[in-house]
């Protein structure tokens, strides 16, 4: 069904996927817009580093303008840049995606609301993705989780159930554990609910994933930042799912036993030597999403009357970080209350 594949934006989880699929010979051209990345990629392949195999392949790629001349028409898009590059990435490659073709959102947040206008209900799925990697250098990823304890949540956006989305489910095998997926919207906010936990609070701190687990008030202030998460997603609606492997039962808790599960298991994924993207952004003077993760829990809460000062401080805390007000540091822990007392939530 999808035979010419495009993998739409190549930092560690976009040049992971390229890699697996051409490693198990799909045809699969890799689209970046880093200059120095798309000419290691054509000079000397993609080589993923993962603790149970080391892989070297080689790979198709081209840069963003490069595509005008080749004019492919391609059967499935795996989006996976930053969620601040997704509108104009989609309407970048929307005409070479085939009349029958899907575009899949490979991303944190909530990118299927802001997507689907511009491809069509029927041009598009999502995917929950649970990969930690960082690239350390044009072409080379550094990847924590092996494909096995990587975990890919693939659904359509109407939850049923159809041979596209099965299809796209036995493709992504060669990446990771699969599990397709009739509650999209729940599943995106489970990893969004642990998205806000992690990226902002742990991005700030400017810490290993598991160095911040152990410094003194995180554990308090990321279950904070998950319990107005989830309460806000209750206040839409919105029926929280199980990921990462977890079942039904883990998540029919209170709030804030089912947070805790939820980091805690994520935690467990990561491994004790992930530096997280916000981590990765703030150590490279990069822009960071995590105003489409805890800012977008403030945006949302806001929509139904649902105060979110943690997740706020948190946002406003790495806005400053990006901004070079201070960097990121373990002190930062200490910023959050004066934060919350300044903006008056």
């Amino acid at each position: 069904m999808f035979k010419k594949i495009a993998v739409l934006g190549a930092g560690a989880i976009g040049a992971s996927l390229g890699a697996d699929l051409s490693d198990a010979g799909h045809d699969v051209l890799i689209i970046d817009h880093w200059p120095e990345n798309v000419a290691a990629m054509k000079k000397q392949g993609l080589h993923i580093t993962m603790t149970d195999l080391d892989l070297s392949v080689q790979v198709n790629a081209c840069h963003l303008h490069e595509v005008y001349g080749l004019q492919p028409q391609f059967d499935l898009v795996l989006l996976a840049c930053k969620s601040y590059d997704s509108r104009w990435l989609a309407h970048f490659i929307l005409p070479y995606l085939k009349s029958d073709g899907v575009l899949v959102s490979m991303q944190n947040s909530l990118n299927d609301e802001w997507l689907t206008p511009i491809v069509g209900l029927d041009r598009i799925m999502g995917c929950v993705v649970e990969l930690s990697g960082e690239m350390v250098e044009p072409g080379r990823v550094v990847r924590n989780t092996t494909r096995t304890s990587t975990w890919f949540g693939p659904g359509e956006l109407n939850g049923a159930i159809t041979p596209r989305l099965c299809a796209l489910e036995s493709l992504l095998r060669c990446s990771a554990t699969t599990e397709k997926t009739s509650q999209l919207l729940g599943s995106r906010w489970s990893k969004l609910i642990v998205n806000a936990m992690t990226q902002g609070p742990i991005g700030m701190l400017g810490m290993k994933s598991a160095l911040a687990a152990e410094l003194d008030g995180f554990f308090d202030l990321a279950l904070q930042v998950g319990e107005e998460a989830y309460q806000v997603a209750k206040s839409h609606g919105v029926q929280i799912e199980p990921v990462f492997g977890l079942c039904e039962d883990d998540l029919n808790s209170p709030p804030r036993i089912a947070v805790e599960k939820l980091l805690n298991t994520l935690l467990l994924h990561l491994g004790k030597n992930s530096r997280n993207a916000v981590v990765q952004d703030h150590a490279k003077g990069r822009r960071t999403e995590v105003d489409y993760i805890n800012g977008l829990i403030e945006q949302k809460g806001r929509l139904s009357g649902i105060k979110t000062p943690f997740n706020s401080a948190v946002n406003r805390i790495n806005q400053d970080i990006e901004l070079r007000k201070f960097a990121a540091a373990p002190e930062n822990i200490n910023k959050v209350a004066s934060y919350i007392q300044a903006l008056h939530l």
